[in-house]
């Protein structure tokens, strides 16, 4: 072979290795997809989503579907050409993986804050829900976190009820650290509670919170910032419901179900059909007075809603910009603030009055 085809036959081989290795080398981004739906009037894997015990309920139709993301995982590293791929695909987001995932946490913490994320959504979607059906809904002050190393580690447990510190009746979080620093460091406070368990098993049959408590001493410490009085809590809010209630979806984090989860419980609990037959499908945070918040991975969602058959779909007002540049074939995309907006909305739906829904728009 001449030299000089020899030496163009290597340098072809070694660009062609060179472009083979760029583009197979590890590029730091995620990749985001449209997830499964499921309908919150429905079952998932042979169980009801929503199961209710200790009321009355009632036979729905339609869909009221709750929508997810697929991730790439953590730990996953995406080559240049899956990049590529997904940066030219009509329903893959590639987005850097810091979005995802920060740098300063770990895999077990996002796992943790999505399931905690998860949890208060359900929370929150019960009590916005049953308030809007006139439900009493109670209230008690709890411990939500207790810190590492600190004076309370071992007396005071995460979901104890709070009933009074030094005799004074508790009634809203911002009470206890008020309370605790009328001390000074070193000096000795006393915690009046409801044992977790205790709590935990009222809630659960839907009973009021039980009345007999236990008195705990707790030694205070010196804050190291403002030199305070502390015993090393993080003071919540959790409820106890008229009634038990149940949400049984496995392998879904985050707190964007919260709205679905609200409706498809009202639904149950109603005897009109929220939906009349439609499919309906949405997302969107919401906290215990009904404020519907914005989510992420909204245009996936929308896809993976039209994938799975619905027709409308319940969008954050602060996510209907992003997600109205790009709108599935099919889909109506109805903008939604409140839990009474989503509601608003589904009895137009239902009578058939598309016209007067408030509808998602591009700025």
């Amino acid at each position: 072979m001449p030299r000089r085809t020899a030496t163009l036959l290597t340098s072809t081989l070694l660009l062609i290795g060179l472009l083979c290795g760029g583009l197979l080398m590890e590029v730091p981004y995620a990749e985001m997809s449209p997830g499964p739906t499921v309908n919150t009037l429905g079952e998932h894997d042979g169980e009801p989503v929503l199961n209710i015990e200790g009321e009355r309920t009632y036979d729905t139709s339609g869909h009221l579907n709750m929508t997810t993301v697929r991730v790439t995982g953590v730990n996953y590293r995406m080559n240049l050409l899956e990049a590529v791929a997904g940066w030219l695909s009509d329903d893959h987001a590639v987005v850097p993986h810091e979005t995802l995932y920060p740098e300063d946490v770990s895999a077990d913490e996002v796992q943790e804050q999505n399931a905690e994320e998860f949890s208060r959504s359900q929370e929150s979607a019960k009590v916005a829900a049953l308030r809007a059906l006139d439900y009493e809904v109670e209230e008690q002050t709890i411990v939500s976190a207790v810190v590492r190393d600190s004076p309370a580690e071992g007396r005071l447990h995460a979901g104890d009820a709070i009933v009074a510190v030094d005799g004074t009746k508790v009634t809203e979080p911002g009470q206890v650290a008020e309370l605790v620093t009328e001390h000074e460091p070193g000096e000795d406070t006393v915690f009046t509670i409801v044992p977790a368990e205790r709590v935990q098993a009222a809630q659960d049959a839907g009973e009021d919170l039980p009345t007999d408590t236990e008195d705990i001493t707790i030694t205070t410490a010196e804050a190291t910032d403002d030199h305070r009085a502390i015993v090393g809590i993080q003071a919540g809010i959790s409820h106890t419901f008229p009634f038990a209630i149940d949400i049984e979806l496995a392998d879904v984090g985050g707190p964007s179900a919260g709205l679905m989860f609200a409706l498809g419980l009202m639904d149950k609990l109603t005897p009109e059909d929220l939906t009349g037959g439609a499919f309906v499908a949405g997302t969107g945070t919401i906290d215990d007075e009904g404020t519907v918040g914005p989510i992420g991975g909204v245009t996936m969602k929308t896809i993976a809603a039209r994938d799975a058959g619905a027709d409308f779909f319940l969008t954050p007002e602060e996510n209907c910009a992003t997600a109205a540049e790009s709108v599935p074939d099919g889909l109506t995309l109805v903008r939604v603030g409140t839990l009474d907006d989503a509601l608003a909305a589904l009895a137009d739906i239902r009578a058939e009055n598309l016209d007067e829904l408030s509808l998602c728009e591009t700025e």
